[in-house]
């Protein structure tokens, strides 16, 4: 059983992953709107990552004996001047949420929660991930600059994410 503090901080988390979800998925259809299925399915796909983070939270919450507190969510940035812009957004947003893993690691040290701290373990390492893939993306834009094809060449390799080894 974990302390009351912790469950809240679990819960603004498990929040915080939604709300990440709910960002991707608006990223995507602005991308759907400008005509760039490979950057919105890569979106798309990250929103569904998202989404799995937050329920990772639920079970955990509810294997502990806490319960799940659903918070609002705010309506996320559906307006983007560029792909790099969008994709900056999403290297902020990882950036943040990255810290926010950090400081609830933190907690579950403070706490001497041992099963969350493992729990916790592997999103530290996935924010590694996460902030590495959406940094590679960021750099390849910036190389690309104006070139419209060099964009939609990376709009269609970004499209075969979800696909590989499916047969989708």
């Amino acid at each position: 059983m974990g302390s009351e503090k912790l469950f809240q901080a679990l819960n603004t988390q498990l929040n915080r992953e939604l709300s990440a979800a709910y960002l991707y998925l608006s990223m995507a259809s602005h991308f759907d709107a400008s005509n760039y299925s490979g950057f919105a399915t890569w979106m798309r796909a990250q929103s569904s990552e998202e989404n799995q983070h937050a329920m990772k939270f639920w079970d955990h919450i509810y294997s502990r004996g806490g319960k799940v507190e659903l918070l609002a969510i705010d309506k996320p940035r559906s307006e983007f001047h560029s792909p790099l812009d969008a994709f900056e957004a999403a290297l902020h947003a990882e950036k943040a949420n990255t810290e926010e893993i950090h400081k609830l690691y933190e907690l579950a040290v403070g706490e001497k929660d041992y099963p969350a701290q493992v729990f916790l373990n592997w999103f530290i390492q996935e924010q590694v991930e996460e902030e590495d893939s959406a940094q590679k993306l960021v750099d390849r834009l910036k190389q690309i600059g104006d070139s419209t094809s060099a964009l939609l060449m990376l709009d269609r390799e970004l499209g075969q994410r979800g696909t590989e080894g499916t047969g989708v």
